[in-house]
C-alpha cells in the first residue's frame, strides 16, 4: 500500500531525517570550503552536489511513499538490469583514475555500481526470505553466492576493488541474518583467500597494488600512494579540538591532501572542524544506524528485515572503511563517505537506500 503525504508526515522518523539533512549540510559546507580556499576553482562541484542532493531527497521521499513489497516481485528483473549495467560500463564506459566504471550522460558521470548495491540487497532479500532457504541451506548458499560472484567479477574487471568489497559485505550480512551454518563462513575464508591471490595476479592494477603496499609499509613510495595516507593522517591530527576553521586547513588548501572532496573529506572535516566536528559526523551516523536497528524488531515480514540488514550493513561498512582509510587503519580503496563526500551516484543511491529503509519502518508502525 502506497502512503499518502499526511501518513508519511505522521509516521516518519524525523530524528533520522534530521541526521540525514545535517550530514548533507556538513558535506556541502566542506565541499564549498575546499573550493573557497582554493580560489573558487571548484565551485562547479559544489553546485553539482546541491543538484544531486535535491534529486536524492526527492527520491528519498518517493521511495518512502512507495510500498516496499513491490520491489520483491521486481527482484529478478532488477538483477538482470544490474548485469546489463555492469557489462555495459565495461564496453562503453569511461575510465577515471584507471577504473572503467562510469557512463558519461549529458556531461555527468554516472557510476552504475552504486545502484547495483541497492539491487543486490533487494535481490538477496527476496531470495533469502523464501521458505526453501531454511530447508535447503547448501543450495541457497551456492545460488546466492553465484549471484554475488558474477557481479563481483564484473566489478573487479573495471577494476574497482572497493565496490567489490561492499558487494561481498552485503552478502555476508545477509548470510548472518538468514542464520546460515558456520561451516559456510569457514569456506568463505578459503574462497576469499583464493580470490585475493587471483585478483592480485591478474586483476588489480599497479595503483591498487601500491595502495596495499603503502598500507603495509607507510615508507613505501613516500611521494606516491604513501603520500596520500600520510597527508590524510597529518590533516586529521592537526585539527585538534576546534579545528582551523572552514577554508583554513593548510593540508587541504595548500593541496597537500589529495581527493579532498571525495575519499579524504573526513580528513578535511577533522582538520577544519576539529575533534568536535569529526565527532558530530560520527554521532549523526550513529543516530541513523541506532534508530534503524531499534525499529528492526517491529518489521512485520522477512523481506523487509533482510533489506534493512543489508542496507544498514552496507552503510556501516562504507562509513567504517572510509574513516579507517583516513586515519591509516586500512589501505585506500576509493570509497566515499556516505552523504558527505562529493559524488552524484554515491549520494543519490545512498538517499534512495535510506528511503527504502524508511518505507519499511513507516509501514511497521501502521
Amino acid at each position: 500500500m502506497d502512503l499518502r503525504l499526511n501518513q508519511y508526515w505522521r509516521h516518519n522518523d524525523w530524528l533520522t531525517t534530521l541526521a540525514i539533512l545535517l550530514l548533507l549540510a556538513i558535506g556541502l559546507t566542506q565541499i564549498y570550503g575546499v573550493a573557497l580556499g582554493r580560489g573558487g576553482i571548484n565551485l562547479l562541484a559544489f553546485r553539482k552536489q546541491i543538484i544531486f542532493a535535491a534529486i536524492g531527497l526527492v527520491g528519498y521521499v518517493a521511495l518512502s511513499l512507495v510500498d516496499y513489497h513491490r520491489w520483491r516481485s521486481y527482484a529478478p528483473y532488477l538483477y538482470i538490469l544490474a548485469l546489463l549495467l555492469l557489462i555495459g560500463v565495461l564496453l562503453f564506459g569511461n575510465s577515471v583514475h584507471g577504473t572503467k566504471g562510469w557512463f558519461n550522460i549529458l556531461g555527468l558521470g554516472i557510476q552504475p555500481v552504486e545502484f547495483v548495491k541497492i539491487i543486490l540487497i533487494i535481490s538477496l532479500a527476496a531470495y533469502f526470505s523464501g521458505r526453501t532457504v531454511r530447508l535447503q541451506q547448501f543450495k541457497s548458499f551456492l545460488v546466492g553466492g553465484l549471484a554475488v560472484a558474477i557481479l563481483v567479477l564484473l566489478v573487479l574487471l573495471q577494476p574497482d576493488f572497493g565496490s567489490a568489497l561492499l558487494l561481498i559485505a552485503i552478502w555476508l550480512f545477509l548470510l548472518l541474518a538468514a542464520g546460515f551454518n558456520r561451516k559456510y563462513f569457514y569456506s568463505l575464508i578459503i574462497i576469499g583467500f583464493v580470490c585475493a591471490v587471483v585478483g592480485w595476479l591478474f586483476l588489480f592494477t599497479d595503483i591498487q597494488k601500491n595502495r596495499f603496499r603503502s598500507f603495509i609499509n607507510p615508507n613505501y613510495n613516500v611521494s606516491g600512494q604513501s603520500y596520500n595516507i600520510n597527508q590524510a593522517m597529518i590533516a586529521v591530527g592537526s585539527g585538534r579540538l576546534l579545528g582551523r576553521g572552514l577554508g583554513f586547513g593548510s593540508q587541504t588548501q595548500l593541496k597537500f591532501l589529495p581527493e579532498a572532496q571525495t575519499d579524504f573529506i573526513f580528513a578535511v572535516i577533522a582538520e577544519e572542524r576539529g575533534f568536535l566536528g569529526a565527532g558530530l559526523v560520527l554521532l549523526l551516523f550513529a543516530v541513523i544506524i541506532y534508530r534503524v536497528l531499534v525499529a528492526l524488531p517491529k518489521v512485520k515480514d522477512d523481506f523487509g528485515c533482510f533489506v534493512i540488514v543489508g542496507a544498514i550493513g552496507l552503510l556501516a561498512t562504507e562509513v567504517f572503511v572510509n574513516l579507517a582509510m583516513n586515519i591509516g587503519l586500512l589501505p585506500v580503496v576509493g570509497l566515499a563517505l556516505p552523504l558527505v563526500s562529493y559524488g552524484g551516484s554515491s549520494l543519490i543511491s545512498t538517499l534512495l537506500l535510506l528511503g527504502l529503509i524508511n518505507s519499511i519502518i513507516i509501514r511497521s508502525k501502521i
